[in-house]
């Protein structure tokens, strides 16, 4: 799908006009305020069209931002079934942008395999129904789904598959993302965005953004755990319902399972043990197998949400300075590759694509 003003194969070699810098007359210096996913593909994309970038890494020391806790799922469909309409065309965009863009950064971590919903109990198959419906999937039996994943329990009840979902390692993504832009990334907390010295500021800066433009992103908590065992024993990412939680399974080739994870409006970082005994009863209740894996990390990150879960992409005010690419809540990932051509764009042109009217930093009556 290639949207009104989005360019194809993100992630490949730049045209000929890109490479001699078409984009980026009359620009000058851009400033990308935040080293996470979002910030990083944005400056990549500007770069590669010709911009000259500092990326500002306001991250204390050690730490990462929704990414380092992120599972990478690539999944369109169900994040968007519920809760906000216009989303889901920008999801679908997106979805569509990362085979070419994983395949431009190389490895990555990226699995086509598909995903399959299930769910455990009669409850959890009736609470799952009305998403799978909407998204137009086929009801699956559990002897069909352990067909496509023998080590299911015996106890799943149904499911659905959906080929189109897919998965990304977030961690690799960002280090292939610093890798590329260097020495351009700079260490720095940035407190005021009138100490920026740019033409153009993005502010990236995920649940920090709020403190820096007024835009009402709040942190929204997940603990998240990760396991290691022999590689294969699942071959497609899980999403699952078992007695009424929800929980996802994410396999690596390396035989790596990230599991994820719990939402809570809460701002500390604290693990706590109903989260972490909630994340494994419910994933071996799904899989028994992963009872032998290594429990090798526990994670606690911070979603950046808005009031209305959906990304604010665009101008902050008026005076066109300051560019807003925060509050992608649970899509960052999947919506890198979008919000970088576009946000580049609109950078680069002062042009927004209509795919970001629905989006605008001020909808909400705070910029």
């Amino acid at each position: 799908m290639n949207e009104p003003g989005i360019a194809a194969g993100a992630g490949m070699a730049p045209s000929a006009d890109v490479a001699a810098g078409a984009d980026v007359a009359g620009i000058g210096r851009v400033a990308v305020v935040g080293a996470g996913i979002i910030g990083l593909a944005i400056a990549d994309e500007l770069v590669r069209r010709g911009a000259d970038v500092t990326v500002y890494d306001t991250a204390p020391e050690g730490t990462g931002g929704a990414w380092h806790v992120a599972a990478g799922m690539l999944a369109p469909g169900g994040e968007s079934t519920f809760e906000y309409p216009h989303l889901t065309r920008l999801l679908d965009a997106a979805n569509e942008l990362w085979p070419s863009y994983a395949a431009g950064l190389g490895d990555v971590g990226y699995d086509d395999a598909g995903t399959l919903g299930v769910a455990l109990t009669a409850d959890d198959v009736a609470e799952s129904a009305r998403e799978w419906k909407h998204q137009k999937l086929t009801p699956l039996t559990g002897s069909q789904l352990r067909d496509r994943e023998p080590a299911l329990s015996p106890r799943v009840r149904a499911g659905v598959f959906a080929p189109s979902e897919r998965q990304v390692d977030p961690r690799k993504v960002v280090a292939v993302l610093r890798g590329r832009l260097a020495r351009a990334v700079v260490r720095k907390n940035i407190s005021d965005l009138s100490e920026v010295e740019a033409d153009v500021v993005v502010v990236a800066a995920g649940c920090g953004t709020a403190a820096l433009t007024g835009l009402p992103i709040r942190p929204v908590k997940g603990q998240m755990i990760r396991l290691r065992g022999e590689p294969g024993l699942l071959r497609h990412v899980i999403d699952g319902m078992a007695d009424g939680r929800h929980v996802y399974l994410v396999p690596r080739a390396d035989g790596e399972v990230v599991i994820g994870a719990t939402q809570e409006e809460r701002t500390d970082h604290t693990l706590t043990a109903g989260g972490v005994h909630e994340l494994l009863r419910a994933a071996l209740d799904l899989v028994p197998g992963l009872a032998e894996h290594d429990i090798t990390e526990f994670t606690v990150g911070h979603r950046p949400g808005t009031p209305d879960n959906a990304p604010l992409l665009g101008f902050l005010d008026g005076s066109r300075r300051i560019v807003v690419a925060a509050g992608h809540y649970r899509n960052g990932v999947l919506l890198a590759p979008i919000t970088a051509r576009l946000i580049a764009e609109l950078v680069l042109t002062g042009s927004a694509d209509p795919l970001l009217e629905s989006f605008e930093p001020g909808r909400f009556g705070c910029a």
